[in-house]
């Protein structure tokens, strides 16, 4: 089975993702808003590609990037577009490449958005890093128009293996500790395998934040990395407030975790792929 989890440039307006939520049908498993980043992360199973283009096309009718304001990067109106091979199995690993491959095109012919792949999807395996950093300059887009659509923007679309995105926030504004803390654990950095971490400021709660994607969970799974941040900030004379789940996480992930962990961050196995599959029918 296929997961699909689309991000998209709207964390404000619940009437607008409540909508964008509907148009998924049954695939929709999760949805996780946040205003601060002005982003919602939309979790699908099942019919993936036909629920994520109902979204986008809802979105495109919706959201006018032009306006948009936030914390978080972003391409487009929908920023990112991962197809997962649940399994990890080789067959479901193509079929997750193909998936996207061809989602990509379909929504530039469509919608004439300009599409970026990227990981498994791209021919060279480039990173969603360097789409952000790179696109309409050193990239020129796989698919569609040669310029951002002037509401839409553009949409990067990729295959990756299954991650995990977690948040810890801090008991401080302080964001150049967040920042450092983040440069601290990423990979790039020197830090935890696997791990892509930024530093952001919460304005609703007055609070920074540790924002991190685990790409690599083999290598570095949810309790390492959140006690990483956690002893880093109290070395700095603070803590961590809350550890924020983005979207779901592998059930093994949280077989993974001790009772102590499970405790302080409240993570529950309603929280794993394979309970909201079940629940949705879709397994």
């Amino acid at each position: 089975m296929l997961e699909c989890v689309v991000n998209v440039s709207e964390g404000r307006r619940l009437d607008i993702i409540d909508e964008l939520a509907a148009s998924c049908g049954r695939s929709l498993l999760d949805v996780h808003v946040d205003e601060d980043h002005h982003r919602s992360v939309f979790t699908l199973a099942g019919d993936v590609d036909a629920a994520a283009m109902n979204l986008e096309r809802t979105a495109m009718r919706l959201i006018d990037i032009s306006t948009h304001r936030g914390v978080h990067p972003r391409l487009g109106v929908v920023d990112v577009v991962p197809f997962v091979a649940l399994s990890g199995e080789e067959t479901e690993q193509l079929r997750a490449i193909g998936a996207a491959q061809l989602h990509a095109e379909t929504l530039a012919n469509e919608m004439e958005v300009p599409t970026f792949l990227y990981g498994l999807a791209h021919p060279e395996g480039r990173s969603l890093p360097e789409v952000r950093r790179d696109a309409f300059t050193k990239f020129q887009p796989d698919f569609g128009p040669r310029e951002p659509h002037p509401t839409f923007g553009a949409t990067a679309v990729g295959a990756r293996h299954v991650l995990v995105a977690i948040n810890c926030e801090l008991e401080t504004n302080d964001l150049a500790l967040a920042q450092r803390i983040a440069k601290s654990v990423r990979h790039a950095g020197g830090g935890l395998p696997g791990v892509r971490a930024l530093g952001f400021p919460l304005e609703s709660k007055n609070r920074s934040q540790v924002s991190m994607n685990l790409t690599d969970l083999t290598m570095t799974g949810v309790e390492p990395a959140c006690t990483a941040v956690r002893d880093l900030a109290r070395a700095a004379g603070t803590d961590v407030a809350t550890v924020e789940l983005v979207g779901l996480l592998p059930s093994a992930q949280l077989a993974r975790c001790s009772g102590q962990f499970i405790e302080w961050t409240g993570l529950t196995a309603d929280r794993t792929i394979e309970a909201r599959v079940s629940h949705a029918g879709l397994g």
